[in-house]
C-alpha cells in the first residue's frame, strides 16, 4: 500500500512537469510583452512553442521508455526540464525567450506519456483505472495551484521567478526518480532501439484506423480544455475584467472539476460498467459546453462565478472520461504501450498547440467565441470517437516487432 502511495506521488509529480511550464507562468504574459516590448500574440507564441516540443517529443519518448526503461528517461527528462527552465529566466529577448521555450517543451514531453505506460506496466483492467484516477486527481492540483503561485511570483518577484521555480521542480523531481520510482519494465520486455523495428511499429499503430480515430477523438475532447488555459491571460484580465493575482476565479473551479471526476473515476471503476461512466462523462461535455454558449449568447458581462460554472461541468466530464478512453486506446496494442502512449500524447499536444497558436488568438477577445470553440472541439471530438467505435478492430498487436 505504501508503495502505491509514493508510486502515485511520483506519477503525479511526472504529470505537472508540462502542466506547470504552462500554467504557473500565465499571469505573466502582460509582464513578458512590456519588458520586451512586443503585443500579446507574441507572447501566446512562447506558449504554443513549448506545447508543439512537448508534442513532437511525446512520439520518441515512450518508444525510447520501451528501449532503455521508464525510469531512466524520466531522469534525463527531469534534468534537461531544469536546466532548460534556469535558460529561460536569463533571457535577453523574445526571440531567445520563444527558442528556449520550445527547449523546455522538448523536456517536458516525458512526464505523461510515460506515468501512463507505467500505470500499464504494473495494473491491469479496473485497477489501472483506478491508479490513473489517482494519478489524475493529484496532477489536477498544478493547473489549480500554479496560476495562483504564479500571481504571487509575478507580483514579488517579477516573470523570471516563475522559471527558476519551475528549475527547482524539475531537479526534484529527478532526485525523486532516482530515489523512489521503481524500473517497472524488466530488461526482458524492452523493445531493441532499431530503426527497422521501431518505424514498422509505429506505421502498424498509424495504418490502423480505428486507433487513429480514437487518439483523434480524445485529443480533441481534451483539447477544448485548451481554449481556456491558453486564454487565461486575456479571459481573466481582458474579459472577466480581474487582476494578475485572480486567476483562481478560472483555475480553481476548472481544476475542481476534473479532480472531482478523476475521484469519482477511481471510485466507480469497480461499482459500474466502464460505458455507463462513460454515458455520464459524455454529458458533462455538452451540458458543461452548451450551457457555456447560452451564458455568453445571453450575457454582455460576463461575472464570476458564473462565467466558470459551465467550464467547470466540462472539465468533470473530461476527467470521467480520459481513464476509460485512454486505456481503450493503449488497449489496441498492448505490446506497444510506450509508443501507444506516444502517439495519443503527440495528437493531444499538437492539438492543444494548434488550438493555442492559431484558434485562440482568433478568439481571447470574446466571451463568446471562447465559448464556441470549446464547443465545437468537443462535438467533434465525440462525433470522431463515435466513428472509432464503428471502425472494426484490426489484429494490429499481433504485428509489432519486437527484434
Amino acid at each position: 500500500m505504501k508503495s502505491n502511495v509514493s508510486l502515485t506521488l511520483v506519477l503525479a509529480l511526472c504529470t505537472m512537469l508540462g502542466a506547470l511550464g504552462i500554467d504557473t507562468y500565465l499571469p505573466s504574459f502582460h509582464a513578458i510583452a512590456q519588458e520586451f516590448g512586443v503585443g500579446p500574440a507574441a507572447v501566446q507564441q512562447t506558449l504554443s512553442v513549448y506545447v508543439l516540443a512537448m508534442a513532437i517529443t511525446m512520439l520518441f519518448y515512450g518508444t525510447l521508455s520501451d528501449t532503455f526503461g521508464r525510469r531512466r528517461v524520466l531522469m534525463v527528462a527531469s534534468m534537461g526540464y531544469a536546466l532548460t527552465s534556469v535558460a529561460v529566466a536569463v533571457v535577453t529577448s523574445i526571440e531567445a525567450l520563444v527558442a528556449v521555450r520550445f527547449a523546455q517543451g522538448a523536456m517536458a514531453g516525458a512526464g505523461m506519456v510515460i506515468a501512463r505506460a507505467v500505470v500499464q506496466d504494473r495494473f491491469q483492467g479496473a485497477d489501472a483505472q483506478r491508479m490513473l484516477s489517482m494519478v489524475m486527481f493529484c496532477f489536477g492540483l498544478a493547473p489549480a495551484i500554479a496560476p495562483v503561485f504564479g500571481g504571487w511570483l509575478q507580483t514579488h518577484g517579477g516573470w523570471r521567478a516563475a522559471f527558476f521555480f519551475l528549475a527547482a521542480f524539475g531537479a526534484l523531481l529527478a532526485l525523486l526518480c532516482w530515489r523512489v520510482l521503481p524500473e517497472t519494465l524488466p530488461a526482458e520486455k524492452r523493445v531493441p532501439l532499431k530503426l527497422g523495428v521501431i518505424t514498422h511499429n509505429y506505421l502498424t499503430a498509424l495504418r490502423n484506423p480505428q486507433f487513429r480515430l480514437m487518439v483523434l477523438g480524445l485529443a480533441l475532447m481534451a483539447g477544448a480544455n485548451a481554449i481556456y488555459i491558453s486564454a487565461a491571460a486575456e479571459f481573466v484580465m481582458g474579459i472577466l475584467k480581474l487582476n494578475e493575482t485572480s486567476f483562481g476565479w478560472l483555475f480553481i473551479p476548472l481544476i475542481g472539476g476534473s479532480m472531482l471526476g478523476s475521484a469519482i473515476s477511481g471510485v466507480l471503476a469497480q461499482r459500474i460498467p466502464a460505458r455507463i461512466q462513460k454515458f455520464i462523462g459524455y454529458g458533462c461535455l455538452l451540458l458543461g459546453s452548451g450551457s457555456n454558449v447560452l451564458y455568453h449568447t445571453f450575457t454582455s458581462t460576463p461575472v464570476v462565478p458564473w462565467a466558470v460554472l459551465p467550464i467547470t461541468c466540462y472539465t468533470l466530464g473530461i476527467a470521467l472520461l480520459m481513464p476509460i478512453l485512454s486505456l481503450q486506446v493503449m488497449g489496441v496494442f498492448p505490446h506497444m504501450r510506450g509508443l501507444s502512449s506516444s502517439l495519443q500524447g503527440f495528437t493531444q499536444m499538437s492539438v492543444f498547440a494548434i488550438v493555442a497558436g492559431v484558434v485562440v488568438p482568433q478568439l481571447f477577445h470574446s466571451g463568446l467565441g471562447l465559448a464556441a470553440g470549446q464547443l465545437v472541439c468537443v462535438v467533434m471530438g465525440m462525433l470522431v470517437w463515435w466513428c472509432a467505435t464503428r471502425t472494426p478492430r484490426a489484429e494490429s498487436h499481433h504485428s509489432a516487432k519486437k527484434s
